[in-house]
């Protein structure tokens, strides 16, 4: 009898996999079905915190810096309603956006141009046409004005032509017809070179967003809930994401009788390592630890100076390579889209270079090319504040 049970149990169980599998293959993919397509323009008036010296006035004309206006053109898209992605992330758009901006300051500071990608979806629906979303944006700005002669009216805000640039924001979006948009939000931009130049301030700015968008092709068709689907989809379970990244960056040594920090010539090589174990708590959020281990070419090189040598020429032994490499654990909470993830981590190295911050955060963005292989931009800090390196790399995530 005992037998005979679990041979039911086990055709039970089977057929139940069977019709799960069956039921998903007859739910188009993403990009099976056309996808609703958007043109728009925003303009965002923003004001810009005196984080540094020069913002503040002490630059070359002697006037703060605390003023920021850009306006952006940007095209986007959403997955049709009838597909699976489409079902599971309502109201889901991602695309990209080029932008001009200016600081009023443009022989301090020049007239940034900035291209990104960007994604956004609801938070709250208060109506079919009132919604509060979120949009992050990931990309790179040109054309900074980043070198003065004189070292004394040097700009230490940015120091290389081309910087990183990152902004995250809320919008309340109101649809006027089936193919105009409008939107009111404030968002906040950084722009940083991820310390691979220095000086390395960084420059931030707080304000609001005005846009409108075009529905080049509005989808009309409306899908019903699909129960199977969504519990599917946020039924928990581990996933392994492995990244290899690296970078370059500069170092600050302190050396000499009496010991003096100064900027050390040349860039230092970066190469790092994450195993990240993730749980998926649902279909948005994973949460997990992560095993960190990072060598970096500069760290810890102070020890290592030739007595004797400063400036342009000065010199280092090279240091045992265990000397440079550390290692760590951090805890990690990633939004998991469609196409894109975005990762946040907390973390603390418990073997490090000596001179070199043990607490580190890093944020990254994950740009899936397919279901397993994904593109890492990141960016590494230590205590919150001290520029640390970039992560340009890549991944694959095991399911």
């Amino acid at each position: 009898m005992r037998s005979e049970l679990k041979r039911l149990i086990k055709v039970i169980a089977l057929m139940s996999a069977v019709s799960v599998s069956v039921h998903a293959d007859t739910i188009a993919s993403a990009f099976s079905r056309p996808l609703e397509w958007r043109v728009g323009a925003e303009i965002s008036p923003a004001m810009v915190p005196g984080t540094n010296d020069y913002l503040r006035g002490a630059n070359p004309e002697g006037k703060r810096i605390d003023s920021y206006l850009s306006g952006d053109i940007r095209a986007d898209f959403s997955f049709n309603p009838s597909t699976r992605e489409g079902m599971l992330y309502k109201g889901l758009y991602q695309g990209i956006g080029i932008g001009a901006g200016t600081y009023f300051a443009s022989p301090m500071l020049g007239t940034p141009v900035t291209a990104y990608v960007y994604q956004g979806a609801p938070i709250a629906n208060f109506s079919s046409r009132l919604w509060l979303g979120y949009e992050w944006q990931f990309g790179a700005a040109f054309g900074w004005r980043h070198h003065i002669e004189n070292p004394k009216e040097s700009n230490n805000v940015v120091s290389t032509a081309v910087t990183a640039h990152m902004g995250l924001g809320l919008k309340l979006h109101y649809s006027l017809s089936d193919r105009w948009r409008v939107s009111l939000g404030v968002r906040a931009h950084h722009n940083s070179n991820g310390n691979t130049s220095w000086p390395n301030a960084g420059i931030n700015s707080v304000g609001v967003s005005v846009g409108i968008a075009y529905i080049i092709n509005p989808n009309h068709q409306t899908q019903p809930e699909d129960t199977e689907l969504a519990n599917n989809a946020d039924r928990h379970g581990w996933m392994y994401d492995i990244t290899a990244y690296g970078a370059w960056r500069k170092h600050i040594v302190t050396v000499g009788d009496p010991a003096e920090p100064e900027l050390c010539p040349g860039r230092f090589g970066v190469a790092g390592l994450q195993f990240s174990p993730l749980f998926r708590l649902n279909r948005l959020i994973a949460v997990g630890p992560s095993l960190d281990a990072q060598w970096d070419e500069g760290a810890g090189i102070d020890s290592y100076w030739i007595e004797g040598s400063y400036g342009e020429d000065i010199m280092f032994e090279r240091p045992p390579f265990r000397k440079q490499l550390s290692m760590g654990v951090s805890a990690h909470a990633e939004l998991t889209m469609p196409i894109f993830s975005v990762n946040a981590g907390l973390g603390y190295d418990f073997i490090s270079p000596r001179g070199e911050k043990r607490f580190y955060q890093s944020l990254t963005l994950k740009t899936f090319v397919t279901d397993y292989l994904f593109l890492n931009v990141g960016y590494r800090l230590g205590n919150f504040k001290d520029p640390q390196n970039l992560m340009l790399g890549i991944g694959v995530r095991l399911k």
